[in-house]
């Protein structure tokens, strides 16, 4: 597979991961397709899941980046309302995490890339939190999503391909 191939393959099925593993527990969510960016593009960050994704040519990270109202619509959703959403509760900031996992997972499971391996979620809270990726030969694009009734999902996704 040409190495823009694979770049659009993981794009495209970690965006679709998302909506689907969104739904899955209970989350409106749908991608502005008119605010999807090359680099990294987001505002007003509280809480982000890191994960790092290896092998078979591929080297990057998936980043799901939540705003204060997206951050309680994702914990509030998928704990059922038994979480408060607490970006300082490590209880509370787990759900992200798990997000995480679940949209990584289906997402190489989708992209049918053999002898991949992802990190545990790195968990990042604070304000305004920011990744500025400018290592040479890795792309970066930002996947906005709307979380209804209020919030924001910033999917990052950096990969270098080789």
């Amino acid at each position: 597979m040409a190495d823009m191939d694979k770049l659009a393959v993981l794009v495209n099925t970690f965006g679709s991961s998302l909506i689907s593993v969104g739904r899955e527990v209970g989350l409106d969510v749908a991608l502005n397709k008119s605010q999807v960016s090359q680099g990294v593009k987001v505002a007003n960050i509280c809480a982000a899941s890191l994960i790092g994704i290896v092998g078979s040519g591929v080297q990057g990270t998936a980043i799901i980046m939540l705003n204060a109202d997206g951050f309680n619509a994702v914990v509030t959703a998928m704990s059922g309302g038994m979480i408060a959403p607490n970006n300082n509760d490590s209880v509370a900031m787990s759900v992200v995490g798990e997000l995480s996992n679940m949209v990584s997972g289906r997402a190489l499971i989708q992209a049918a890339l053999s002898g991949v391996d992802v990190t545990p979620p790195q968990l990042i809270t604070g304000e305004n939190i920011n990744n500025v990726n400018q290592t040479p030969g890795v792309k970066s694009f930002t996947l906005p999503f709307a979380l209804q009734p209020t919030g924001v999902l910033y999917l990052v996704l950096s990969f270098g391909i080789s």
